[in-house]
This record gives C-alpha cells, structure tokens and sequence, in this order.
C-alpha cells in the first residue's frame, strides 16, 4: 500500500436529479473531482439492496445491487423510457434522498423500462453469476409470497423473475462501466462488506446450513455489539450468526466466494466489524437490548487465510474498531490486513489511544470519521471545552474558529505515518453535525444525506492537490 488519500462519499450521497445519487453522470463527474484534486481513493458504503430503514448494513442480499442506484438518463438513451418518465422522476430536493418518493415510484417506472428491454440479453448477463441467480430467484419468491420471511412461504414458483433480472444485470453493467471510468483516471474504488447478512436474506435461504439457525430456520442467537462509545446498551442488530465450524468443514467456501466477487467489483473492500472473526457478540435473539449478549469465540487465522487466499492482490481493510483486545490486536497483525484509526476516538479520554496520530503504524488506514462518526465539525462542537481546546491544541487549530481548524486536524492526519488517509466529504467541507449520515443505535433518520454540486465548488482543488503534494500523496 502506498503513502495515498481518498473521501469517502456513498453513492446515494452523490449530487444528481432524481432523489438519490446514482452511476450515471454525476458519479463520472465525481471522479472527475478526485482526480483533480490529487486523490487516489474514493470508498463507499456497501452497493446493496437496503432495509425498510435504508441501511446498506441490512440487507436482503449481499449479492445485489441497490437499484435506486440505476441510472435513468441511460436507460432513456437506450429509449426503454421515454422523455416524459425521466421528467416525472426528477426530485424535489437535492439535499437529501427522496427515499419514500423512490419506494413508491422508482420500481414502477424501472418496471415499464424492463417491458421494453431485450429478455434475453438480460437473462444471459445473469447465467454467468450464480450468486445473481440465486438472488433474482429470492426476490421474485418473496414478492409471489407477498414480502412474507421466507420461513413462511407458500408459493414456491416465483413471479416476473424477469424483471428481477433486469435490475441486477443493468445495476452491474452500469457499475462496470464507472469502475473503469475511474481506474482508467487513476482513481480505485474501495468498497465496504458487512460481516453480517439479514435473517430474511438470499444469502440465509440459499445457505441454510451456513448459519446457527433453529429447525424452523430462526436463530436463537443474533449478531450486535457490546456498550461502547457509540452506545450505552449496545447495538442489537438482530443478525444470523455464522456456524463457523460447518464453514470450516468444507473450507470457508461461502466467504471465499463472498470475497472473490467482491473483488470483481472493487479495487480493495473494507470488511466492516473484522473483530468478529476473533470473538463475536452473540445476543438471545428475544433480548431487548444487547447488554444481554456474551462473547463467543471466532475462527480466527482459520477463515482469514481463506480471505487472503480469495483476494490475491486486492487490498482488504480491517475494520478494528470497538471494544478491541489484544487477541484482535494479534489477528489483526498477523493477517497483514491494514487496521483502521479514527482521529476522533483519539480525543474520547486523557489515556494514551491506538488512534492518537503520533502513534499511527504506516500499516494502517487513517481517517478523520467513518459514517457512524459525527462530522469533525460536530465533533468539535460536542465536545467539552476542555478536551476541544487539547484537540485543537494537538492540531495546531485556531480556538476561535472551529470550521477553519478542521482543515488542520485533516492535515495532522495527512502528516502522519498511515500510508493510506481517508475523509469523508462532509469532513472536507467542514461541515456541521446535521450532514452526519449515521448514528449507530438510531434506526430511523439516517444514511439520507446528499452533497451538491454547489456545495462542492466551496472546495478549492488546487488547496486539496497542494495537500496531497505536501505530505507526499499524490
């Protein structure tokens, strides 16, 4: 890994016109910005179908693609929708995702571009992913079972499989072709992969056998996190959890096929919550809260051989964030897989911190938050006046005005050992706690915000590719 930066901007929080960010222009224009400014790296949140709520963390499919994401001006261009349908799709706001408009309209109007598409060319783009096709399979099911948890289906011959089809051959055809764009630019995309797969999931109805799941297909156990700093009770997430001992009988091949598919898709994949390959927290699945949980121990080297073997060059980040031990500490290292360090869980307590960036390993990927943390402005603002006149002391900031000094936290990280440095936009834009995407623990009200071309032009690319220049980034 070389001495590189990169932002971190999902796509849904890309600018556009049609309620949320998708592959199309915008997504090209965006790399367009990257390169201007000197990056290398632009990561992104998991591409996958989401759950009522909108998170990409739960989802009914790893293997899938978010079809909000779909681009409806190419679709037009191949004449499957006509001028008037790509007019009624424009959004209201280009603030935030449109997301109750999009689950009203956006599949009806991706249905009528389906009816004018060629089947057959959609279907033989499928036959070469089982994964898609196991995927489809699910989703046409459920819909003939009427959104019903698969334990609970009737009908098991499924609906417009078509159209399923249809939406995950464009979604993929249309994410290929931006990848190139932006390999072909210099710019590698960094993806994210939830460790954990939703209960009501293709993954779990295709690979029963690969979870710890009762006779009727339920888990007695589920997946969360213990009380930290994000949460005093935890974070219940309600997950499946692995039997890793029957993926260790036949070698992992679940991961190994999770990972290898992921690396046609990215130039590298953050592997969210990688602790739990060490210890994990399990949950009784009838608890309220996860203080209830335990731990129990992973695989370990077992199945991270197996990742390494899967990934061959392609670079895999280990999420070490939480309440991390020294046995993590020990599997993180021996993997050879970069950890991550947060510049804002530097600052939590007075002790001596991992993520303090004088103690930064160069085997490490540094960034100023992650979509769970609050922006570094409104990090800034929460905190008490005593800590927040350390940090801005730490960073040589100016205590008279916050959103000036968030340029010079960023710059303490760019001046650090990390080979590898990362900011979200919002960081870059300093701009305050109502642009957080996420607050873990909070089901509703998250991973809706949206920047605009407008905002970005606040940023000047010559000061962001002079950065990257001065601490050797380019």
């Amino acid at each position: 890994m070389a001495r590189k930066s990169g932002v971190l901007l999902h796509i849904s929080s890309l600018p556009g016109e049609y309620g949320i960010g998708t592959l199309g222009k915008d997504a090209r224009r965006f790399v367009d910005f990257l390169k201007r400014c000197g990056f290398t790296y632009w990561q992104i949140l998991p591409l996958c179908m989401t759950n009522s709520y909108h998170s990409p963390y739960q989802s009914p499919a790893s293997f899938s693609g978010n079809p909000f994401f779909i681009d409806l001006e190419a679709l037009s261009a191949q004449n499957l929708l006509t001028d008037e349908e790509l007019l009624s799709a424009k959004q209201t706001t280009p603030y935030s995702c449109e997301f109750a408009r999009l689950e009203e309209e956006r599949l009806a109007l991706l249905h009528r571009a389906y009816e004018r598409s060629d089947k057959a060319v959609t279907e033989a783009q499928i036959q070469k992913t089982p994964a898609l096709q196991k995927l489809c399979r699910f989703l046409a099911l459920q819909a003939a079972n009427d959104g019903k948890p698969w334990q609970e289906w009737i009908v098991q011959e499924p609906e417009d499989l078509g159209f399923y089809e249809f939406l995950q051959a464009t979604f993929f055809q249309q994410w290929a072709e931006l990848r190139n764009y932006a390999n072909e630019r210099g710019i590698r995309i960094i993806g994210d992969l939830p460790i954990y797969v939703d209960i009501d999931s293709a993954d779990v109805w295709a690979s029963p056998d690969q979870f710890l799941l009762n006779e009727k297909g339920y888990p007695s156990l589920v997946a969360g996190a213990p009380p930290d700093y994000f949460c005093a009770d935890g974070q219940l997430w309600g997950n499946p959890l692995y039997d890793w001992s029957a993926m260790e009988k036949d070698g992992f091949s679940w991961w190994k096929e999770r990972i290898a598919w992921a690396m046609t898709l990215y130039d590298g994949v953050r592997i969210d919550h990688f602790r739990g390959m060490e210890s994990y927290w399990g949950v009784p699945a009838d608890a309220t809260t996860a203080k209830d949980g335990q731990w129990y121990k992973g695989p370990g080297m077992a199945v991270v051989r197996a990742i390494r073997e899967a990934a061959g060059d392609g670079l895999i980040i280990a999420e070490d964030l939480g309440d991390i031990t020294d046995a993590v500490r020990a599997l993180v290292h021996e993997s050879g897989f970069p950890g991550m360090r947060v510049l804002q869980f530097a600052f939590l307590s007075d002790s001596e911190s991992c993520h303090h960036p004088h103690h930064y390993e160069p085997n490490t990927v540094a960034y100023s938050g992650t979509h769970d943390n609050n922006t570094l402005l409104g990090f800034l603002w929460e905190l008490p006046p005593e800590r927040r006149t350390h940090v801005l002391a730490y960073c040589k900031g100016d205590e008279n005005d916050w959103r000036r000094s968030c340029g010079d936290l960023i710059d303490t990280l760019y001046a650090s050992s990390s080979q590898l440095v990362i900011t979200p936009i919002q960081d870059l834009l300093a701009y305050g706690s109502d642009t957080r995407l996420n607050r873990p623990g909070e089901a509703e009200g998250n991973w809706s915000y949206r920047v605009t071309w407008e905002q970005l032009k606040e940023l000047s690319c010559e000061q962001l590719y002079n950065r990257n220049k001065i601490y050797y980034r380019l």
